[in-house]
């Protein structure tokens, strides 16, 4: 294998430090960060992501708030819990765990955090000014995904940048992150005919489909950089990701593992627009 490996991992843990000091200096200016968690049911996956934000909040010395709900709390009650965190200024950033409960409509959640506390970066608001290029809370997995290529040593700029993947979450906003960045982007989804031939013409190769090691080196340009954000259950009960990484590593310059990839940067790069959410809320200069 020739490919060196993008160890999310220990990035993930050289931003929490910076950041462990930044939030020390906010402190000592009578500024404490807070997020406000709210999670609605018992689903097993979401409770073990829940415990690991707060378990960040509190390694960083950012205040924490976890709100369990069950999972026949109401649409309305739900709205309420967010209106009166919007208004409350010890949070500076509100993360409402998806999926929600199927009684509940998502958007309407979502539509209903302030866009100043939107640390997801799902907001319209937020979306609207990532494509247009304006100052907003960016979404975590993308942020974090250009973090990574960066820190490898790419220059982002000029190279051209292939996504597979559309969803809201990962495929689109990371698409507008590197167009922000100054690269050439195609996205490939299902029904795109030539992927194979378009994911080879690829400088960096960024995939987002969930579906276990569905891209092989028959994909990768040589020398490529690959970031693989799925993360999939094997029948054996290991994780993998989209991406087969031992047959893409022979091809590729630069590639990530999965686990120890982009999963790391996920809570990391939260953690990071709660701090810049706080600097802006108390006018505090980046």
């Amino acid at each position: 294998m020739s490919a060196q490996r993008i160890e999310g991992k220990k990035i993930a843990e050289e931003i929490r430090e910076d950041l462990t000091a930044e939030v020390a200096k906010l402190k000592d200016q009578g500024i404490v960060p807070g997020l406000a968690v709210v999670l609605v049911g018992e689903d097993p996956a979401s409770k073990v992501y829940v415990g690991s934000k707060e378990k960040a909040c509190h390694s960083m010395g950012i205040y924490s708030e976890v709100h369990r709900l069950a999972d026949n709390t109401s649409e309305e009650e739900l709205l309420a819990l967010i209106d009166k965190l919007n208004g409350q200024a010890s949070i500076n950033g509100i993360l409402v765990q998806l999926p929600l409960p199927s009684h509940i409509n998502e958007k309407a959640v979502i539509d209903a955090i302030a866009p100043e506390k939107d640390v997801d970066g799902f907001h319209p608001v937020s979306v609207g000014n990532l494509v247009i290029g304006d100052d907003s809370l960016l979404p975590c997995t993308p942020a974090g995904v250009i973090e990574l290529i960066k820190r490898s040593g790419t220059d982002i700029a000029g190279k051209h940048a292939v996504v597979i993947g559309r969803s809201n979450i990962v495929g689109k906003p990371v698409a507008m992150l590197l167009l922000r960045e100054n690269a050439t982007v195609t996205m490939c989804h299902s029904r795109t005919a030539n992927m194979e031939e378009l994911a080879r013409s690829a400088d960096i190769l960024v995939v987002a489909i969930g579906k276990a090691k569905a891209i092989d080196s028959r994909y990768v340009k040589p020398g490529a950089v690959v970031i693989d954000v799925g993360i999939n259950r094997l029948a054996n009960g290991k994780l993998a990701g989209d991406v087969d990484y031992d047959d893409c590593a022979a091809a590729a310059g630069y590639i990530t593992p999965v686990p120890g990839g982009v999963g790391p940067m996920t809570i990391t790069m939260l953690m990071s627009n709660t701090v810049k959410a706080a600097k802006k809320a108390n006018s505090v200069k980046e």
